[in-house]
């Protein structure tokens, strides 16, 4: 068992968990969330031995053997699979000590290699490049590849080498963070149904809320200092904080009101003489009387997608298109529509082709053969791990703003900004040092501000928190124009795309299915259906509720786009009379127009004008007010 006993840790001197009691038991499977910053990550390297507390108590049983992915994976020659396998020190340790001692061959040394064989054993030995192996492949990893140097492979794949080491090693507890970040679909199931079958003690860090049901059983939350433990998967945890914050914020409101009457009698008597005992144990009360904090829920983004200026319907066209590298054909027979409201959601292994497609799509790489035919008014908002690689890490968010838009005013980039949790100073912070998070937040920012009408998203919740994730679900469900998406995150999948497709064979074909039928088919290993067999009543059925869910979105985009027009029509007629209203109100507030000798006629034009000013104004804010409450009745779209 591992216990926490009233501990407190620390980073840099900021305190991150205060006096907290905690017990885990072996076998359990626990998901640690948190806002970021409120000590995920050092949880972790407290467990690792690389933080100390600093006070209480944590304690672990001695024999207790800790895996837990390295952050940083040198350019090593050890080919992948020795890679993996060193992991396993006392595998390691074995192996060499018996080779040591074999290859003396002194007959004396025959008691001690028959107890090292035996503990070879005890630790399934024979079986571990067996085990890496099965790792490695639902990693995603090939057979060549176990041959070669790590120092090979990209960063990304490096991360998922590492993740397969840990995943190797023997271990009464796991620590996973952000294990899925570097992973495709196909790999997160795999990754899935290899946890539940670990009989350690597990504990992730994930902002994946689908991978977090599916794993865990007991969530750990980090709020307010505390360290809380939940029952049950992560919607469980959700609805179960949710019910709880409701009830912390009726507390909060009832006792404020009790707070207020009190100190309303306090005010009143407090300095007269027949009240004064009366009041004096008021003030005690007041003071006795537990503090209950306010319930924050409130997510820190708040943003949307601006109305294209142009939605041409078709946004972009493939005919009998192929794709690929150094005239290597990847992808071939491509036939693909995009239509304003579009949803399409790419599923298929990693190497399959979806980013290629999504490039292709893009613009950024040329066809082989066939046809791609771009609308006149096409504007692509394209968004992959590499954009983040082209922010300038000596400027801030609000320069990299600045320089996209040079003539909008600073306050309006600021406030823009403020919706992606940009606020204040962060704004005006250097970019180098932010986060992964931070850094994908500013991309899709500058992305958005850039108003496209056709959105391709590889990947776009890699290092995002899960506030962050369900901010960008309603943005993109809101979304006019069309959305091609290659993610790994289900929930953000099954929340915004309407129609999968699935990359797989070199070419690209719309799936008969939903993700689970997706998952049942990567489980079973089974061949795609075949073209023209019978649909299932039960998988009809759920492809005639996508396209209703489809059909009710634009029916919903049209019924909203005019008023969404008027409203930013409104939104510079405010601008304009606010101000002219204002300088009407300084210029009637003016000594000088009152003088002896001025002009009266003058005088009489302008109140006139401020007057119809003023009801052209409020003429405004009224009908501003109504679309606002037609828009909210109508949903989210």
């Amino acid at each position: 068992m591992l216990a926490l006993k009233q501990l407190t840790l620390a980073r840099a001197g900021h305190p991150l968990i205060e006096d907290v009691d905690l017990q885990l038991h072996p076998g359990w499977r626990v998901g640690l969330v948190g806002a970021n910053g409120a000590g995920k990550s050092s949880l972790f390297a407290l467990f690792a031995g690389e933080l100390q507390p600093e006070k209480g108590d944590l304690l672990m049983p001695a024999h207790w053997k800790l895996a837990r992915v390295s952050q940083e994976t040198p350019a090593l020659p050890d080919a992948a699979l020795d890679f993996v396998l060193a992991g396993d020190t006392e595998l390691m340790q074995l192996e060499a000590e018996l080779a040591r001692l074999e290859s003396v061959g002194d007959a004396a040394d025959g008691e001690r290699i028959a107890h090292l064989h035996a503990r070879y054993g005890d630790i399934d030995g024979y079986s571990a490049r067996a085990r890496a192996a099965e790792v490695l492949h639902g990693l995603g990893f090939s057979d060549a590849d176990f041959t070669r140097p790590v120092a090979e492979f990209s960063g990304g794949w490096r991360v998922r080498l590492n993740l397969a080491r840990a995943l190797s090693c023997p271990a009464d507890l796991l620590l996973l963070d952000e294990p899925t970040n570097h992973l495709d679909l196909d790999a997160v199931l795999w990754l899935e149904s290899w946890l539940k079958k670990r009989p350690c003690a597990l504990m992730v860090i994930s902002h994946d809320r689908d991978f977090l049901d599916a794993v865990v059983e007991r969530i750990l939350s980090i709020e307010g200092r505390r360290l809380t433990l939940y029952g049950g998967d992560y919607s469980t945890f959700e609805r179960t904080r949710a019910a709880r914050l409701l009830a912390q914020q009726a507390a909060f409101v009832a006792q404020q009101r009790r707070i207020a009457h009190l100190q309303s009698f306090i005010d009143r008597f407090k300095a007269k003489a027949t009240k004064a005992r009366q009041a004096q144990s008021r003030v005690k009360a007041l003071a006795r009387m537990e503090s209950v904090a306010a319930a924050h829920a409130d997510s820190p983004f708040d943003f949307g997608f601006a109305n294209p200026p142009n939605l041409p319907d078709p946004l972009l066209t493939l005919h009998r298109g192929s794709v690929g590298y150094n005239g290597k054909v990847l992808l071939k027979n491509l036939a693909m529509t995009l239509r304003p409201g579009c949803r399409i959601g790419l599923l298929g292994r990693n190497g399959a082709g979806k980013s290629t497609l999504i490039k292709l799509l893009a613009g950024e790489l040329p066809l082989l053969s066939g046809e791609r035919r771009e609308a006149k008014n096409l504007a692509i908002g394209y968004f992959a791990q590499h954009q983040l690689e082209q922010l300038r890490p000596d400027e801030t968010p609000l320069q990299h703003l600045l320089r996209q838009e040079p003539q909008t005013p600073e306050q309006m980039l600021r406030d823009y900004l403020g919706g992606f949790d940009f606020h204040g100073e962060r704004a005006t912070r250097p970019v180098g040092p932010f986060s992964g998070g931070e850094k994908s937040r500013l991309a899709l920012a500058l992305l958005i501000r850039r108003k496209p009408n056709l959105l391709l998203l590889d990947e776009p919740t890699n290092h995002l928190d899960l506030e962050m994730r369900e901010a960008l679900c309603y943005a993109l469900q809101d979304f006019a124009g069309g959305v091609v998406l290659v993610s790994h995150d289900r929930h953000l999948l099954r929340t915004v795309t309407d129609e999968l497709w699935r990359v797989d064979a070199g070419e690209a074909a719309p799936f008969d299915g939903d993700l689970d039928d997706y998952a049942k088919l990567l489980t079973a290993a089974l061949p795609p259906t075949a073209p023209g067999a019978k649909v299932s009543a039960q998988k009809q059925e759920r492809r005639q509720q996508r396209e209703a869910c489809a059909a009710t979105r634009q029916q919903r985009l049209q019924q909203r786009r005019p008023l969404q027009k008027e409203l930013a029509q409104l939104d510079k007629q405010l601008v304009v009379l606010g101000a002219e209203a204002k300088a009407l109100t300084a210029t009637l507030a003016d000594p000088a127009l009152y003088a002896p000798d001025a002009d009266r006629e003058r005088q009489e034009e302008l109140a006139k004008r401020q007057r119809e000013t003023q009801e052209t104004l409020e003429a405004a804010e009224l009908r501003w007010l109504e679309i606002h409450e037609m828009l909210e009745g109508m949903g989210e779209g």
